[in-house]
Formats: structure tokens, sequence, C-alpha cells
């Protein structure tokens, strides 16, 4: 039996602007999907969360008639197989430990660890942000998500201890040391979202649009372009203050991308918002939403010897089915030795 690990990840900020070419920070996370298997003839792979099993051709050949968690595994074989990997499939376990619908790339992490996995056991290598990008078009070819390439970039790239500053249009990046006095913690809403069934590609057509616009944009598409350009501003502030350790600058920057995000682009809801205030009322280095946003999670960077007391207060105040996770910034997906 050979292991496989794909993290999910947390995007500190850089929010939607992987859509336009823009620059993210995001960390890998040590919350993530494992997948447990042998060489076979076939794709057989069984899910600790979902009763249906995913049976499929060791190519993904069928791949339309799959529904499910299964269309993800197919979708990610057949986007290998026209990169030319052999058709060898694998029989196992897929196992999580990301919260599902929590904005935290589950379904990223999934599809590079089949991708690992696949690649694997049939010897085949790919460079890997080659890799990022098949996982990447695998999600739109499994449930038409026009996603970015920053959720399956950051697990493939991720290194403990630091963030990823990416540039989604170069795929250019560099690593961000996190300072070793702040802890990440994830706070989930309990309001649980899918990319597919939000606004999340009207928003990315809105983007779109007001990039192609000649002229004077209406006030909608005036108030987008707005925030990917000035959010492409806080990405690189925010490096900054990094390795500045300059923390006070996080928590301004943080707020003002948070407030980006609820007026400008329109993606955040009232229950982030509230868990944001309660972070910073809990002493929260810095807040905000992570994330494509109408629902999951906020990122918070809190004081490493108050991360616990702060994640049980914000939970407690909060008086919904909001869970916290301790999290560190981890290594990308891999095989596991």
């Amino acid at each position: 039996m050979r292991s496989f690990w794909a993290p999910g990840r947390i995007n500190l900020i850089g929010e939607y602007t992987d859509l336009t070419g823009g620059l993210v920070l995001p960390a890998a996370l040590d919350l993530g999907v494992q997948i447990d298997a042998v060489a076979a003839g076939r794709i057989i792979l069984r899910s600790d969360r979902y009763d249906a099993p995913a049976l499929l051709a060791a190519d993904g050949t069928g791949f339309e008639d799959r529904v499910g968690w299964g269309r993800y595994i197919a979708a990610v074989a057949v986007e290998l197989a026209l990169l030319g990997r052999p058709a060898v499939g694998i029989e196992g376990i897929v196992s999580s430990t990301l919260p599902v619908g929590a904005g935290l790339s589950s379904s990223a992490a999934l599809e590079v660890a089949a991708a690992v996995a696949l690649c694997e056991v049939a010897d085949f290598t790919l460079a890997p942000l080659v890799l990022a990008q098949a996982a990447q078009r695998a999600e739109y070819r499994a449930v038409g998500v026009p996603c970015g390439i920053m959720d399956q970039a950051a697990s493939v790239l991720g290194r403990a201890g630091c963030a990823i500053l990416l540039d989604t249009g170069s795929l250019e990046h560099e690593l961000v040391e996190l300072p070793t006095e702040l802890t990440l913690v994830v706070i989930d809403s309990g309001v649980s979202r899918s990319l597919e069934s939000s606004a999340y590609a009207t928003r990315r057509r809105e983007l779109e649009e007001a990039l192609r616009a000649e002229g004077d944009l209406d006030e909608t598409l005036a108030r987008r372009l707005r925030h990917v350009e000035t959010e492409n501003r806080r990405v690189r502030e925010v490096v900054v203050a990094l390795r500045g350790r300059r923390f006070g600058e996080l928590g301004e920057l943080f707020r003002e991308g948070q407030e980006s995000l609820r007026r400008d682009l329109e993606v955040s809801i009232p229950e982030i918002d509230r868990l944001v205030e309660l972070a910073y009322v809990h002493r929260a280095v810095a807040a905000r939403m992570t994330g494509g946003g109408f629902g999951g999670s906020i990122a918070v960077l809190a004081h490493a010897d108050e991360a616990e007391t702060l994640a049980q207060g914000v939970v407690a105040d909060y008086r919904g089915d909001a869970k916290a996770y301790i999290c560190r910034a981890a290594d990308g997906a891999r095989e596991l030795s």
C-alpha cells in the first residue's frame, strides 16, 4: 500500500486576483486529502465521507456518466491521459481532514492527491505546476467551475512555515516565511458553499468584462475592477509587512481587504463579517474572509500564545455552527514515506 497526500490551502490575501492574472499569497495547510492505494487495472476508490465508491476506467473513459465525488477523480484521469500518462489504475481509500464547503479548497486537494497518486503508480513525471494546471482543468471539466490556478498551485508548491507569493499570470513564485510569533487560525462559519452553486462564475464574468471594457465602466464593474487593483497592492504590502514583522500593518491591510470583498466585490456575507469582527475583539493580529466567499471561513493571524484562547472565544461569541482549526503552513503534495 502506498500513501499520497495533498493539502488544502488558506489564502492570506489576494482574493479573486487569480482570475485576472494577479498576485495571491496562499499557504498549504496541515489539513488535506490522503489516498492509500495500490496499482490496479481500474480506478477503484472508496471514501471515508461518501457511501458511493468511485469505479472508473484507468484513463477516465466514460467521465461524462460519473456523478458525485468520483467525477473529480475521473476528470483528473482524463486530463492526465491527455498529457500522455499510461492507463494504470489505483485501488484504495480516500480520507480527508478538510471540512467540506469551508473555503479551504477541499476539491483542489482531492484533485491534486489523485493526480499525484495516478502519476506515481504509472511512473509518469510532471513538473509541479503542470500537474497543478491539469488539476485546475479537471475542476472545470468535472463541475464547470472556472477557477483560477491558486488552489491547485498552493497544494503543490506549499512549504512548511511559509506562504507562497504567486503571480498567477506568469506563474513566478517565491516563498514568504511566516513569523514564528504568529499562528494560523481558520474559523469555519458553518455556512457551507460550493463554487458551482454560488455567484463565483458571475464575478469572474464581471471581472473579465471590466478588463475588456473601453471607456467608462458602470458602477458595478468599476467596483469589481477596483477590488482586484487594490487587492494586488495589498498582497505586495502584506509580504513587506510579514518580512518586516510589522504586525500592526497586517491588521490594517486585512481589514481593508475584507471591506473591499464586502463592498466592491460583494462576496462576503453577514456571518463572515461578524466572525472577522469577533476575531479582532479577541485580539487577532489580522483577520479576513478566505476563499471564494458566499460562506466558508475566515483566515486569522493570531499571536502564537493567544491562538487557542482566540479560537475558543470567537466560536463561543458567534453562537452559530462555527468551528475553529489551529493550523500550520505545511509542505505540499507528495507521496508519503
